[in-house]
């Protein structure tokens, strides 16, 4: 199992615009083959994005996919190349499902 981590700073309200397209962002990441889960988190200076997959081709993918998908619908977004983390998890443990 692999994650990636998309950390996008300059654009403060990123994660607001984002979260008025959960639906668009699920079809778009959520259909990576191998795809296992996808996370956003607000930050001050924008927002970071957490896709986990079956192995690195599809966390390669998702960030593909991302970029894509970014340029074609927030085309006026002010931001720059995201910091990418990415490898293979380690350690992975859920507690009780909650809803966001």
């Amino acid at each position: 199992m692999y994650s990636v981590i998309r950390n996008y700073t300059g654009a403060p309200t990123l994660a607001d615009d984002l979260k008025k397209r959960t639906t668009d962002i699920e079809k778009e990441i959520g259909s990576v083959p191998g795809f296992i889960s996808y996370h956003l988190i607000k930050t001050n200076s924008g927002a970071a994005a957490i896709t986990t997959c079956q192995n690195q081709t599809g966390c390669d993918e998702s960030t593909k996919r991302a970029a894509n998908w970014l340029r074609t619908n927030l085309p006026n977004l002010k931001i720059g190349t995201p910091t990418i983390i990415t490898g293979e998890v380690a350690i992975t443990f859920t507690g009780e499902k909650i809803k966001v």
